[in-house]
Order: C-alpha cells, then sequence, then structure tokens
C-alpha cells in the first residue's frame, strides 16, 4: 500500500481541496507549480544550501544512553531543537519562502501555536527581505511571550487574534480570510501538513530531510539505515510527517505518533483528534475533526500551544485509519513528567510538544536490541514559564 499522496491530494479518503472560489486561483498555481519548482536543481541546491550554511543541517541523531538504560532499547534523539530558531520549523518556511519569490510573491503570511513557525516565517522573511504578518490567537500570545518578541524583532507584524478559544484554529482562520482578500500578491506559508492539497504534500516533503538524515545516520551508528520504530508528536504532523516520510511504505518500521490528551480525553479538554474526531472538513482538506454532531467544531486544549489544533493533518488521519501507525495520547502532566525526566538524566530541555512524543516510551515496552528514533522537534525555551509553574511537582531527580 502506497502511504503518500496520490496526485490529487488524497490520502486514501483524507486530503483534497476544498476551498473558496477567490483561492481557487492561487491554490491552483501552486498546485501546478511546487514539484516542478521543488525539482529545479537551482533549487534544490539553494534549499539545501541553505539547511546547511544558515539553519545548521544535519542535526545530530544523539544516542540517549541513560534514556536507553532506563527503557530497555536502543533509544536515538533526533535534535530539530538544535536547528536555527529551536524547532523543525524552519526545513518548512526556508523551502516555501523559496518557492514563493520564484512564483512572484511580495508578501507572507502565516500562522502560528507555540510561536516556532512564526519565528521561523518571520526569520526567512527576514533573510529575503519580504513583508510578513503572523497571526496568533491571544491566548498563545500570553503564554508564548518571548517568541511574539522574537517575530517583531524580525520585523514580523504580529495580529492577534480573539475570535473562539484564541489558539491555532483560530489564527488559521483569520489567515485565509487575509488570503482570500490579498490573493493575487499573498503567498501563505502554512506551517504544518494541514491545508488544502498541495499543502500537505509540499510541507510533508520539505520536512522529509528529518527522515533522510536518519536514514543516513542510523548507517553510521548501528550499520543500518532504519529504525525499528519512529516516535513524533502530532498537532497538525509536520514534524511527525517528516519523521516518517522516507519510511512510510517501509513495513519493517513501526511509526508511533502521539497527540494531547489534554486533562484527559474523557474530560472535555483534549486535543487528541485522531482518538477523538470524526470525519469532515477543515481549513481546506477532508480529516478528522474534533466536531459536535451537527458538525460544530469542538474546542481543543492542551498545556501544548503547538498541539491544540482541533484537525490533524490527512496523512496521519490515513496512517491511523490504515493502521500504518500507531496513536497514542499523552496527558498534560505525562509530557510534563518526560519533560523533566529527560533534562534531569540527559540534560535536554525539550519544547513542551516533543514532550508529548518522550511521553510515549513510558507506555511502550521495547526489547533491549530495539532501535528507536525519537524526534525532539523544539527546543523548552519558550516553555519556562509553564515548566517553571509545574517545578515543584514534577522536578523529581532521578
Amino acid at each position: 500500500m502506497n502511504y503518500h499522496a496520490d496526485q490529487n491530494g488524497y490520502y486514501g479518503i483524507f486530503g483534497g481541496a476544498y476551498i473558496p472560489e477567490i483561492l481557487h486561483s492561487n491554490v491552483e498555481k501552486l498546485r501546478d507549480a511546487y514539484l516542478r519548482i521543488m525539482n529545479e536543481e537551482g533549487f534544490k541546491k539553494e534549499f539545501h544550501g541553505l539547511l546547511r550554511d544558515y539553519v545548521g543541517r544535519p542535526s545530530p541523531l544523539y544516542f540517549a544512553r541513560r534514556l536507553s538504560e532506563k527503557y530497555g532499547a536502543r533509544i536515538y534523539l533526533k535534535r530539530e531543537d538544535l536547528n536555527h530558531t529551536g524547532a523543525h520549523k524552519i526545513n518548512n518556511t526556508i523551502g516555501q519562502i523559496l518557492l514563493a519569490r520564484r512564483m512572484g510573491k511580495l508578501r507572507i503570511i502565516a500562522e502560528t501555536g507555540a510561536g516556532q513557525h512564526g519565528v521561523a516565517t518571520a526569520t526567512v522573511c527576514a533573510l529575503m527581505n519580504m513583508q510578513c504578518v503572523v497571526y496568533m490567537g491571544e491566548t498563545d500570545i500570553a503564554r508564548q511571550a518571548l517568541n511574539v518578541r522574537k517575530m517583531e524583532m524580525l520585523g514580523a507584524e504580529v495580529r492577534p487574534v480573539a475570535s473562539g478559544n484564541k489558539t491555532l484554529k483560530d489564527a488559521t482562520n483569520e489567515a485565509i480570510r487575509d488570503w482570500c482578500c490579498n490573493p493575487s500578491d499573498t503567498h501563505y506559508i502554512i506551517g504544518s501538513t494541514v491545508g488544502p492539497h498541495p499543502y500537505p504534500d509540499m510541507v510533508a516533503r520539505f520536512q522529509s530531510v528529518i527522515s533522510e538524515e536518519i536514514g543516513q545516520q542510523l548507517s553510521e551508528h548501528e550499520g543500518r539505515d532504519h529504525p525499528d520504530y519512529l516516535i513524533a508528536c502530532v498537532g497538525g504532523g509536520s514534524n511527525a510527517a517528516g519523521t516518517f516520510y522516507r519510511y512510510l511504505n517501509d513495513e519493517r518500521v513501526k511509526l508511533i505518533a502521539v497527540e494531547a490528551a489534554g486533562r484527559g480525553m474523557e474530560t472535555g479538554e483534549s486535543a487528541a483528534t485522531i482518538h477523538l474526531g470524526r470525519e469532515g472538513i477543515i481549513h481546506g482538506s477532508r480529516t478528522l475533526v474534533m466536531q459536535t454532531e451537527d458538525g460544530q467544531i469542538v474546542e481543543p486544549y492542551s498545556i501544548s500551544a503547538g498541539l491544540d489544533y482541533p484537525g490533524i493533518g490527512p496523512i496521519h488521519a490515513n496512517l491511523s485509519a490504515a493502521r500504518r501507525a500507531e496513536v497514542l495520547a499523552a496527558t498534560d502532566d505525562e509530557a510534563l513528567r518526560a519533560a523533566f525526566e529527560l533534562t534531569a538524566i540527559e540534560g535536554i530541555i525539550p519544547a513542551l510538544e516533543s514532550a508529548h512524543a518522550l511521553a510515549a516510551l513510558a507506555m511502550k515496552t521495547f526489547r533491549p536490541h530495539d532501535v528507536v528514533a525519537l524526534t525532539v522537534s523544539g527546543r523548552g525555551d519558550k516553555d519556562m514559564d509553564t515548566y517553571l509553574a509545574h517545578f515543584d511537582k514534577f522536578n523529581r531527580r532521578p
């Protein structure tokens, strides 16, 4: 079975492009151009040159000795937290701004939740001297103030969003409205594997550098180019898509995606979309959506600003439906416990998003020879206020 997008942007029954008429021409032009541009030798040379010299790739694949001893496997951490701007998001924003420039766009818009995609977008706009507007929910602005200041220092205009629960979904709504009003000169850099085709496929391709490097680095570390398990957190799903991409059709590799259970899946305060969602359309694609019986969006909740999205990338909806990926859900407390554990025994403070992936280690039973590659999608600087608020409860030395 092929788990990649087909020519119409579908992953099984999920995906496609459900868009207002005013955006039809824009999306069609992007769909017709993205693969051609991405395959041009000049584009590939510039893209990979910037990943190497500007972002600092390849990011290390670190053998976590003490974590491995605790969980009884050979655990490697893919250190996307060491990228320029502190997360995997920069891989995609560099690719998309190079593409936008080749398509003659002059203005960039983006949405952000945790702020990492906003910072990455503002960064590449500064690099390329392009106007940048970032939409961000007021709730996220309050809990990610450091990233807001970074975006502003980089020259972006951060526009607060006060609708809904003032988080990622609402920021995405406003960015789409902006795009509808400015279709001719504006490119929307979507930060995850969501939105209308070709965005899910395009973002996954730009992020696939993660899994390509994992294969090369495991060949050096282990003498083989594939792990037994790949683990990544999922909100919209870009770091997971990048982590899985090379291995989607390689059945030797077990894929584990970890979403945010918030305060518990039965509490009504969760963002576990794959577990709780039903088939529907959100932000331009058919996927799984947290919704009421009459189709109204259920507001998601997570302690992590980057995971509280009521949808999921169609690639992940399909991987779950086809049982190619195992989907786990970690609560706020489980993620916090995992973050403090990694900090204490490996000296790495992860982003709260990445902490959800780390929480999976305690949910699984591994064999001593199993090779596990887990993506640390971002670093925890932006989440220090949250960590400090829970310091006394979770800061237990092993």
